[in-house]
């Protein structure tokens, strides 16, 4: 008798990927804290989160000590998230693909197919008001630089949060 082994459907109905260069900084980042604010929100089963990298230099890594240091001392946890390049196949399972910057942004341009690019946008612009629509990156930089950047990346996810609910409104 052969046994078979099935994975639980994923309850998710809109799914969104950070990413950054490396996905070792600012996308896991990003990642546990729009998770985090989706939990909080009730949101958690009805939105995936995920994040990759542009370029694949340090998959299976876990992500940059200050980053995961900062980030818990935010309450987002960074625990079991590894770096993982960004594939093909992200283009067609995420309904959002988030770059930290206009590097990475053009960089995801020129991999997606012409069907998906409304798809692709910056993070930043989901902010109520920021200085800046780059999260700088803080990976060659001092401390700081994390605190900068989920300084930034918060109120950008509570903005990405609101436009979740009114998306998930739509879809029901």
């Amino acid at each position: 008798m052969i046994k078979r082994w099935f994975r639980r459907p994923d309850p998710a109905r809109l799914r969104v990927l950070m990413v950054c260069m490396g996905n070792l900084c600012r996308s896991p980042m990003a990642e546990a804290v729009l998770r985090s604010k989706l939990q909080r929100a009730g949101l958690g089963d009805a939105v995936a989160v995920d994040s990759a990298g542009t370029h694949g230099f340090h998959k299976g890594s876990r992500p940059d000590p200050r980053a995961v240091a900062q980030a818990a001392r935010r309450g987002y946890p960074l625990d079991g998230l590894k770096s993982r390049p960004l594939v093909a196949d992200d283009f067609s399972r995420f309904d959002l693909l988030l770059a930290m910057d206009r590097d990475n942004l053009d960089t995801l341009r020129d991999r997606c197919p012409p069907q998906a690019q409304d798809r692709l946008q910056l993070l930043m612009p989901f902010a109520q008001s920021a200085p800046t629509d780059e999260v700088p990156d803080p990976y060659y930089g001092a401390v700081s630089g994390f605190d900068l950047a989920l300084d930034l990346i918060e109120p950008a996810c509570d903005g990405l949060l609101q436009e979740l609910r009114r998306r998930l409104q739509a879809a029901a």
